[in-house]
């Protein structure tokens, strides 16, 4: 009795506290009420179709009445001809996106950062954020036809004395358009947190590094990086934790049978094994094992970046 008479009051006060912040901020919870639905809908309840990953999944059975084969799928696909190719080319194309793509935005957010004309700076900013929002089918049909053998591509390679090739049938330059495209599209829109971040870095700051006599160049080593080296400790993080998630909708629109060997990845192989070939289960179980891959990649990068640099999620 004692004890339960020590844990009501501070659950009243909880609830009640609860109760007032709601009262306060009710505008703000019915903004976020929304987005809670969407996740609750979208990436929570589709989770308990995992199941089928372990099942022969017959749709017209429906989940209950399908016949349950334990790792038959994870087996066929790791021990299958395609497993090893999928998983290096998803690998390299993730490692090339991180090792150019990554230090992008930064190196963008900090020569835009070092412009002192306020309509320059701006011009500047509204340029490289544009790619973002050109639909990536857009963005694809323009690749393909600057890859073609009649395509800006090759006119400018021709003035170099290059030979006219299919850059996008090539698999000794798919990677590099699909990496560098990426790079193009998204370095702009990438670049906000990092501005916003140093947008409240203390102006103090820069003109005692300036008194002490340091140019422009030391500044930005010793004033602006350690500003962003959380943010950017953080952002490498949830990188790492999608090594293995490249999106499929880029690789479908310009991959071709010709580049399978260097284009294939882990999601366009579930996209043609799971659903064009009907193979629910099968693509279920190697989805699930990239993510299981994804969940392991992010709690080393997590745990290394908390011992070496005492920063992390969680």
């Amino acid at each position: 009795m004692t004890r339960c008479a020590q844990v009501l009051p501070h659950r009243q006060s909880f609830r009640g506290r609860l109760a007032r912040d709601l009262r306060k901020n009710r505008i703000v919870y019915f903004m976020w009420l929304p987005v809670l639905i969407y996740y609750v809908i979208f990436h929570y309840l589709p989770m308990f179709g995992v199941v089928i990953a372990f099942q022969n999944y017959k749709p017209f059975k429906g989940i209950l009445g399908s016949d349950f084969v334990g790792l038959k799928w994870f087996t066929e696909f790791l021990t299958g001809p395609y497993a090893l190719r999928v998983i290096r080319n998803t690998l390299i194309i993730s490692v090339y996106s991180i090792v150019l793509g990554f230090p992008a935005p930064i190196l963008l957010a900090l020569m835009i950062n070092e412009v002192r004309c306020p309509a320059y700076k701006k011009t500047i900013q509204t340029v490289s954020y544009m790619p973002h929002f050109i639909s990536l089918i857009v963005v694809c049909g323009l690749l393909h036809d600057f890859s073609s053998s009649q395509g800006l591509f090759n006119v400018i390679g021709e003035a170099f004395g290059l030979p006219r090739i299919n850059y996008l049938a090539s698999t000794s330059t798919y990677r590099s358009i699909y990496v560098l495209s990426g790079i193009w599209k998204q370095m702009g829109w990438g670049s906000i947190i990092y501005l916003a971040t140093l947008s409240a870095v203390d102006p103090s700051l820069y003109e005692a590094a300036a008194i002490d006599g340091a140019g422009r160049l030391r500044r930005i080593v010793h004033v602006t990086l350690p500003a962003l080296i959380p943010v950017i400790t953080v952002q490498l993080i949830m990188r790492l934790g999608q090594v293995m998630s490249e999106g499929s909708e880029k690789t479908i629109l310009l991959y071709n049978e010709s580049t399978w060997e260097v284009s294939d990845i882990v999601s366009s192989f579930v996209y043609r094994r799971g659903l064009l070939e009907n193979n629910h289960s099968y693509g279920a179980a190697v989805g699930l094992f990239n993510s299981l891959v994804n969940v392991v990649i992010l709690t080393v990068a997590n745990y290394t970046s908390r011992r070496v640099a005492n920063e992390s999620l969680w």
